[in-house]
């Protein structure tokens, strides 16, 4: 693999005009699309080509699903113990860290994000496969209460079968792992299809669960495009499971295509956050959480907190303070420990953000800092926007009920705790929010009315291995994390023992006596 020759700044391969071409990772082999198509990989910060990857079609999807379905049906990977799978998966955890600092520049170099925004997402990447490596031996089925006399009844769990993982690009190996890890856990085999335009990371990690020992057709990586590559998997009816993390379009059109085999379908589609801020909220903390809520790696986040529903008698001086801090945001390279926000993902994404902006305008929202590129030198050759900021907004915007999935704020105000929750669940989206205040008496009544997977009180953006993700409504089907993160890829079964047979007697037992008659 030529992974590893992906570096940081100009590489002397680079600087001749080589490029490293990537591999695809199928029955335990590298290979590139059959058809020989690459396809450019980015960096989002100035356009250098950093490699080109294999561009697969749907031929190269069906090889990676015969992989991995033969695999699982005649490979000993199922057959493990849970222990012994989670003796695989501790190993792999071991060397993303050992690896950590080359994930972590190529997540930056991939997406543009800041390298401190990588380094965290690699040790969260590493506990989960550590997580997941400790649950998988941890459920040994469920003895109940048979009402029938002489039996015994149990609940096992087994794997689903072969799955299929799609990730988004926004965090590419963070969200292959919350995937990854209990896919593999539970015994099934998968195939990868990171996004097309950031799949760095998903390759290296082939490397490393090869370098792991996981055997040949167990891990499965194809890169593509989702119409090509994530509409066959999704089509196939020899896969049993497809998980997908992404936007609703596409989400719908895989339920659509997964319905042909009625597979199991997992769905994280996103969100439209609100981030409450009541008047006897900690002032200052309050402020600098919603910064982190909504421009983290450039807004570029499900769960990111876009809508800031704040007290109306709070309003002037906490915008005024947010709006302060935000026109000191430094945007740059994800490589300078100086950058606090980097660029958006491509110039296509940059062009859906300026379009909400007029949007806003349009609707008569107040601009009140940022809402276009940002005019230094030498973010030129960037896809960078500046951290916005819309006041005097209103649930029936676009800007507030359609996600931006760019660094936009939009501010509503609120003068009652029934209007707050009100104006919160005023969404087709359900994934994840906040609620501020010292009073843990409204805190707790908020939280509990508010229609979101996932309730931050007095926090915004904490998740771990061990709580489930996922939303309600249009945030999408079934939860990532926690064991509930596992169970998505097992199937219940019912094992009854009669340990007392007898005969029923119930046909036949009185056919002389009709004969007779």
């Amino acid at each position: 693999m030529s992974i590893d020759r992906v570096q940081a700044g100009k590489s002397q391969d680079v600087m001749r005009g080589q490029r490293p071409r990537l591999n695809m990772y199928v029955d335990g082999n590298w290979i590139p699309a059959g058809d020989g198509s690459v396809h450019e990989i980015i960096n989002p910060f100035n356009q250098e080509v950093l490699a080109m990857a294999p561009a697969g079609n749907r031929e190269d999807a069906e090889k990676a699903i015969r992989a991995a379905r033969e695999a699982f049906d005649t490979g000993p990977w199922p057959s493990l113990s849970g222990s012994e799978r989670g003796r695989f998966l501790y190993r792999t955890a071991e060397l993303i860290d050992r690896d950590h600092e080359q994930l972590a520049v190529l997540e930056t170099l991939d997406t543009g994000k800041t390298l401190a925004e990588s380094r965290s997402d690699m040790d969260d990447i590493a506990d989960v496969f550590r997580y997941y490596a400790g649950m998988a031996d941890k459920d040994g089925g469920e003895l109940i209460d048979s009402p029938i006399k002489n039996s015994i009844s149990r609940i096992v769990r087994e794997p689903v079968g072969v799955c299929a993982l799609i990730t988004p690009w926004n965090y590419p190996l963070l969200q292959a792992s919350w995937k990854l890890a209990p896919a593999l856990a539970a015994g099934n085999t998968v195939i990868l299809k990171p996004s097309e335009i950031t799949p760095l990371t998903s390759l290296k990690i082939a490397e490393l669960v090869e370098e792991a020992g996981i055997p040949k057709g167990v891990v499965n990586i194809v890169t593509g495009l989702g119409s090509v590559v994530g509409q066959t998997l999704a089509e196939s009816c020899n896969v049993d499971l497809i998980s997908f993390t992404g936007g609703g379009v596409t989400g719908r059109k895989i339920m659509r295509a997964a319905s042909i085999n009625f597979k199991k379908i997992a769905l994280e589609l996103g969100g439209k956050n609100p981030n409450v801020i009541f008047a006897d909220a900690d002032f200052d903390t309050a402020v600098d959480y919603a910064l982190n809520a909504v421009y983290f790696h450039a807004g570029q986040v499900c769960s990111a907190g876009a809508r800031l529903i704040v007290e109306e008698s709070l309003h002037d001086q906490f915008v005024a303070s947010l709006v302060e801090r935000v026109k000191n945001i430094r945007l740059g390279s994800g490589m300078d420990d100086e950058t606090e926000m980097g660029p958006l993902i491509s110039a296509e994404h940059r062009e859906k953000v300026e379009t909400f902006v007029k949007i806003g305008l349009k609707e008569g929202a107040k601009l009140l800092t940022g809402g276009k590129r940002p005019e230094q030198e030498e973010l030129s050759r960037g896809f960078f926007f500046e951290p916005t900021v819309f006041d005097e907004c209103s649930p029936d915007m676009r800007i507030v009920q359609e996600e931006t999935f760019g660094p936009i704020l939009t501010v509503e105000t609120f003068r009652t705790e029934e209007e707050a929750i009100r104006l919160a669940n005023d969404s087709v989206y359900g994934l994840a929010g906040a609620v501020w205040t010292q009073n843990m008496n409204r805190a707790e009544r908020v939280s509990r009315s508010l229609r979101l997977g996932t309730v931050w009180i007095n926090d915004y953006h904490p998740y771990f291995p061990q709580a489930p993700w996922g939303g309600y409504k249009q945030s999408g089907i079934g939860r990532e994390l926690g064991k509930t993160g596992l169970e998505e890829y097992t199937e219940q079964k019912h094992i009854f023992q009669n340990i007392n047979p007898q005969p029923m007697n119930w046909f036949g037992k009185n056919r002389e006596r009709v004969e007779e008659t």
